[in-house]
């Protein structure tokens, strides 16, 4: 590759930020969402998000099912230039029952933004999904949202990153009052005071101060409020971490900014800090060892497949992380897996459903490729060798149903329909070892549901779903498999690759089967 090339990758993966937005249900990250997309002109205006029932739905909600419940159920891709960069987010679903698509998602990101209500504080959601950053030793940047209601104190909300996530933190700004007091926040690092305007924020109103000791705070915001941010500050500059760059990148230290979405308030401050702080394209992992963004071959790898997306085509679309070298509209590659060299004819970008046919793409984009049925999750594909990038995580489900069909001359679309949902990783599929009953496994409730609205919506199936017993999965390997050893509160699957499983209704029967199994691994991923 000539050096002009190279530099010319080089420049566009230094444009690249390619961030998952991860919070809690009802946390406000639709919102932000669209805030962020509004000041990238990819949006002209901002969907109302409460107001679900009208015919404006969030753009990044696009399935049937989300618009019923005003949730995002799938995590999807949206992509806007702004300030000379260019900006992908893998909107994650904030639903607790949504943990699997979420959690595979994240294997795309090179950075994350975490959404805290200021109110409630980190939540069970945030909790798991910053676990899989932490996991990866992502950077992790927060936004404390809605500070235009009443709210925990920062100190408590500091206190709680530290004790609930094991994260430190250090405030980029902080905020001068709060709900119906709030007068704006003070900008640490830039000693300036960005001022609250209620609804419109269309133009920042920023306040240069010499220190947060500025007599112009005590005019703009009173007394009371000015002396408490003096203390509040004062404190943190004792007792508080300083702001460590390399921690930043690490995944040790999370800036944390506040701000209120809905209102616009602090979002671009937010949005500017987050493109100079965040990590541009990594290299990733590979069995090749560690494959460079900047390197002159193609790569990438499938971390989502979504069948449907444009219900009038019946089409799937195969989301790819481009992790190095220059993607070009028409392009061969070596599918690893299937070992044989494929044309990328039809590769996407996307604005939630809205797509454009993308003529190139760099690392650290997302592309949505036309799937006709060869493409699995954790697929990778390559200009140069078989490189095959680190597998991408199963779950264990950890609820359970047997499935039936209520017309039994719809069991070809009945079919079709397991096998594209099962692909695309929205269920897992176990039949038992006598191949007379399918049993669904998910890790929520909510999985279920989707499956069940899908295969009638999308393929004219209804289905009957009876709750299984079962909690726990876990994939045996032994040499002689004793099926009678799991008659008693378990029961030996296969799943769809006939690997050996064995489901279990309680943790005691898991624990006995183990003690009597001492040859057995029990694995709680798939091998």
């Amino acid at each position: 590759m000539s050096k002009s090339q190279e530099h010319a990758i080089q420049i566009e993966v230094d444009k690249r930020r390619t961030f998952a937005i991860i919070s809690h249900p009802d946390a406000g990250k639709t919102t932000l969402t669209e805030k962020l997309l509004l000041f990238g002109g990819a949006i002209r205006l901002a969907g109302t998000v409460k107001a679900r029932k009208a015919s404006k739905h969030a753009t990044s909600d696009w399935m049937e099912i989300e618009k019923q419940r005003g949730i995002s159920v799938t995590s999807s891709v949206m992509q806007f230039d702004y300030n000379g960069h260019r900006i992908n987010i893998l909107d994650t679903p904030g639903h607790q029952d949504f943990s699997e698509d979420t959690y595979r998602t994240l294997t795309a990101a090179d950075s994350a933004v975490m959404l805290i209500d200021v109110a409630k504080g980190v939540e069970a959601q945030t909790i798991k999904l910053f676990q899989v950053c932490a996991k990866r030793g992502i950077p992790i940047f927060t936004f404390i949202n809605k500070l235009d209601r009443e709210g925990q104190s920062p100190f408590d909300l500091m206190e709680e990153l530290e004790n609930v996530l094991g994260i430190r933190s250090v405030p980029m700004n902080w905020p001068i009052g709060m709900g119906r007091e709030l007068c704006g926040v003070y900008d640490r690092m830039k000693n300036q005071v960005e001022l609250f305007q209620g609804d419109d924020h269309s133009n920042i109103q920023v306040q240069k101060v010499d220190s947060y000791e500025d007599p112009v705070i005590r005019e703009m915001a009173g007394e009371f409020l000015h002396e408490q941010l003096k203390q509040d500050l004062e404190l943190l500059d004792v007792a508080g971490d300083p702001f460590d760059y390399e921690k930043v990148l690490k995944g040790e230290l999370t800036p944390v900014f506040f701000g209120s979405a809905v209102n616009n308030f602090g979002v671009q401050t937010f949005l500017e800090n987050f493109l100079e702080l965040a990590p541009k394209p990594e290299p990733r992992r590979s069995t090749e060892g560690m494959v460079e963004p900047t390197n002159e071959k193609f790569s990438g790898y499938v971390f989502k497949i979504q069948a449907n997306m444009n219900p009038a085509h019946r089409d799937r679309v195969a989301f790819l992380r481009i992790v190095s070298g220059k993607f070009e509209r028409g392009m061969s590659v070596r599918h690893v897996r299937a070992g044989k060299e494929i044309k990328l004819s039809q590769p996407q970008q996307f604005l939630a459903q809205d797509r454009d046919i993308v003529q190139e793409a760099y690392p650290g984009d997302i592309i949505g490729l036309f799937d006709p049925g060869i493409f699995r999750i954790g697929d990778s594909l390559s200009q140069g060798g078989n490189i095959v990038f680190d597998e991408l995580p199963t779950f264990s489900p950890e609820i359970f149903s047997k499935v039936t069909v209520k017309n039994a001359l719809k069991h070809k679309q009945y079919q079709k329909g397991l096998d594209q949902l099962t692909e695309e990783g929205t269920i897992q599929v176990f039949r038992t070892a006598s191949f007379d009953e399918t049993i669904l496994g998910v890790v929520g409730q909510l999985q279920f549901e989707v499956f069940e609205h899908r295969m009638k919506a999308e393929y004219g199936v209804d289905v009957q779903l009876q709750r299984m017993p079962y909690q726990f999965a876990r994939w045996i390997i032994d040499e002689k498999i004793d099926p009678s050893k799991f008659r008693i509160n378990s029961v030996l699957v296969k799943d769809k690759k006939d690997n050996y499983v064995v489901l279990f209704e309680n943790e005691y029967a898991m624990r006995t089967a183990i003690d009597k199994n001492p040859t057995a691994q029990f694995l709680e991923m798939a091998p």
